[in-house]
C-alpha cells in the first residue's frame, strides 16, 4: 500500500474514532446553533426538490430513455449530440413521400402534403422548445446540482471534520491532569475553536447563498412556463391554420363521386366547426337561409360521407349516408351550398357531400 493511502487509513480511523466516542458519549458533542441548523434544513430540501424537478423535466423533455442516455454520454464525453428528425419531422417525412407515390393531385396525396408539412413543422416549433428549455431552464438546475451543491457538500464535511477535532481537543483538556499537559491541551483547543469557526462561517454564507439559488430559478421558472406558452400557442397556430386549409379543400369530393368514402365513415376533422375565415366571408352577405327559396332548376341530390354538427341557426346538421337536396344561390360561397331535408334548410360544406345528380 502506498504511503499516500497509508495517511488516507489512518484519517478515516482518526474520524471514526472521534465519531465513535460522541456515539459512546465519551465526548461532548459541539451543537450548531438554531439558525444554522435550519440553513442546513433549507439546502438539503432545496437539493432534493431540485434534483427530482430536473429528472422530471428531462422525462417531460424527452421521454426516451435510451436518447437521454445518449444525450448524457455525449454531454460527459463533451461532444454535440448528433442531429436527427424528431417524430413529428419523421411523420411529416412520411406523409409527403407517400403522397408523391400517390400522386400530390390527388385529394388523398394533396391532403397528405398538406398535414404533412404542418406535422414538420410541428416538429420544428417541439425542437426549438426543447432546446430553448435546456439552456433557460434545465442548464441552471444542473449547474446548481453539480456546482454549488458539491461545493456546499464539500464544506459541510470540512465543517464536521473541525467540530470532531474540536470534540476531541475538549475532551483531551478534561483528562489532562498535568499543568503542562493542560496548556497544551488549551492551545491545541484554541487552535480547533478558531478552525471550526472559520470553516462554520465559510459553509454559513454558501448555505445563506441559497436564498440567490431560489430567485434565479424562480427566473428559470418564468422562463421555462413562457417556453412552454409559446410553443403550445404555436402548436395551436399551426393546427388552427391546417384546419382551415382542410376547410377550403377545393371540393375534392364533389368534383369526383367516385372517390368517395367507405359509407358510415365519419369525417377526418370529427364535428368540426366552420372555419373563422370562411363563417367570416358568409356573415358579410346579406344572405338570410330562411328567405332562400329553392331554385326552379338547378338542385341536385347528395350524398353525405361525414357527419356534420351544425356551428350556428343558418347551418344544416349532417348524418353519413343520409340523402339531401342541395343548390347554390347568387352571393353564396363556393364552399357552402344550401342543404334541405324535408321541411329542415340550412347552408352545409360542400366537401361533406358527395354530389349524385
Amino acid at each position: 500500500m502506498s504511503r499516500g493511502n497509508d495517511m488516507k487509513v489512518i484519517i478515516s480511523l482518526s474520524i471514526l474514532a472521534k465519531f465513535t466516542g460522541e456515539k459512546f458519549g465519551q465526548v461532548e458533542k459541539t451543537e450548531l446553533d438554531a439558525h444554522f441548523e435550519n440553513l442546513l434544513s433549507r439546502a438539503d430540501s432545496t437539493k432534493n426538490w431540485t434534483e427530482k424537478i430536473f429528472r422530471q423535466t428531462e422525462v417531460l423533455l424527452q421521454p426516451n430513455p435510451s436518447a437521454r442516455i445518449e444525450e448524457f454520454l455525449y454531454e460527459k464525453l463533451d461532444r454535440t449530440v448528433p442531429s436527427r428528425p424528431n417524430n413529428g419531422e419523421l411523420l411529416g417525412h412520411y406523409m409527403q413521400d407517400a403522397a408523391k407515390d400517390f400522386g400530390p393531385g390527388t385529394p388523398y396525396g394533396s391532403t397528405l402534403i398538406k398535414v404533412g408539412d404542418c406535422e414538420r413543422r410541428l416538429g420544428g416549433a417541439q425542437r426549438e422548445f426543447l432546446q430553448t428549455s435546456a439552456i433557460s431552464f434545465l442548464a441552471p438546475l444542473r449547474n446548481f446540482l453539480e456546482g454549488d451543491w458539491r461545493t456546499i457538500s464539500k464544506e459541510r464535511r470540512l465543517l464536521e471534520n473541525r467540530r470532531l477535532d474540536l470534540d476531541s481537543s475538549k475532551a483531551r483538556l478534561k483528562k489532562a491532569k498535568l499543568a503542562e499537559s493542560k496548556a497544551a491541551a488549551a492551545h491545541e483547543l484554541r487552535v480547533a475553536q478558531t478552525e471550526f469557526d472559520r470553516q462554520a462561517e465559510v459553509t454559513r454564507l454558501l448555505l445563506e447563498g441559497i436564498s440567490s439559488t431560489h430567485v434565479n430559478h424562480l427566473r428559470c421558472l418564468h422562463e421555462f412556463v413562457e417556453a412552454q406558452t409559446a410553443y403550445y400557442k404555436q402548436c395551436y397556430l399551426h393546427m388552427q391554420d391546417l384546419q382551415k386549409e382542410l376547410g377550403r379543400f377545393p371540393n375534392a369530393f364533389a368534383g369526383n363521386p367516385g372517390l368517395s368514402m367507405a359509407s358510415g365513415g365519419s369525417s377526418p376533422q370529427g364535428n368540426a366547426t366552420l372555419p373563422q375565415d370562411a363563417a367570416s366571408a358568409v356573415e358579410t352577405d346579406t344572405l338570410k337561409i330562411e328567405e332562400v327559396q329553392a331554385p326552379a332548376t338547378g338542385t341536385r341530390k347528395a350524398k353525405v360521407l361525414y357527419d356534420y354538427d351544425a356551428a350556428d341557426t343558418s347551418e344544416l346538421s349532417l348524418l353519413a349516408d343520409e340523402l339531401i337536396t342541395v343548390y347554390t344561390v347568387p352571393g353564396m360561397d363556393s364552399d357552402w351550398l344550401v342543404g334541405e331535408r324535408g321541411n329542415q334548410k340550412g347552408r352545409v360544406p360542400v366537401t361533406y357531400l358527395e354530389l349524385l345528380s
